[in-house]
């Protein structure tokens, strides 16, 4: 039976989204299922910024997980979609307008727009809240999106700027594997030089 992964991402995290697509190439090497949970960016740094009732700039922040959060709440098994979606509009096709890609994400799909309208307001607030809290809570508190879950415990990242595909992508989730199965294993990082990209 295959190996269950969660996944927490916030689309418009361009880190979260190269792993990913990671995650998607492991899936096809190695016996794992990847499940998708939302995590939101806007609720991590909430109190280092205005609420979004406050800040037009700080609810379009918020739109793209509320919308995702939406359509985990109404149509779960369309979020892996969804995310496929609004992320390639906007961490590939470079679009910053981030309601509008939340919108044409829906409609790749095949969902109501209307979830977007949903998503200016604090509708799901608190489903978002409530799985955002279960993946900060395996990990903690000073780590950011994404987050990964399997055989008993969860880690922040890996933070990658390229996609592995085939073999390459299996053995690096194989490192992880080992890494994350030591109880005592933590952390491991270096700066960044680059910014993810997708070719």
């Amino acid at each position: 039976m295959a190996e269950r992964v969660d996944f927490w991402f916030d689309p418009i995290c361009p880190f979260a989204y190269a792993t990913s697509r990671w995650i998607l190439e492991v899936e096809k090497v190695r016996d794992i299922e990847v499940h998708w949970n939302v995590m939101s960016l806007g609720v991590l740094n909430e109190d280092k910024n205005p609420a979004p009732t406050e800040d037009e700039d700080v609810l379009a922040r918020w739109i793209p997980a509320r919308t995702s959060t939406a359509v985990a709440e109404t149509a779960p098994e369309k979020l892996g979609e969804f995310y496929a979606a609004v992320g390639y509009d906007i961490h590939v096709n470079g679009h910053r307008d981030f309601e509008a890609a939340s919108r044409r994400a829906l409609a790749e799909i095949g969902l109501e727009d209307s979830l977007v309208d949903d998503a200016k307001t604090d509708k799901y607030d608190d489903a978002m809240r409530a799985t955002h809290e279960e993946g900060i809570s395996k990990v903690g508190q000073d780590v950011g999106t994404p987050i990964l879950a399997f055989g008993g415990t969860a880690f922040f990242g890996p933070v990658i700027t390229r996609v592995p595909t085939g073999e390459e992508a299996g053995k690096i989730f194989d490192g992880a594997v080992a890494l994350a199965s030591y109880p005592y294993f933590f952390e491991l990082k270096r700066s960044r030089t680059e910014r993810p990209t997708f070719d």
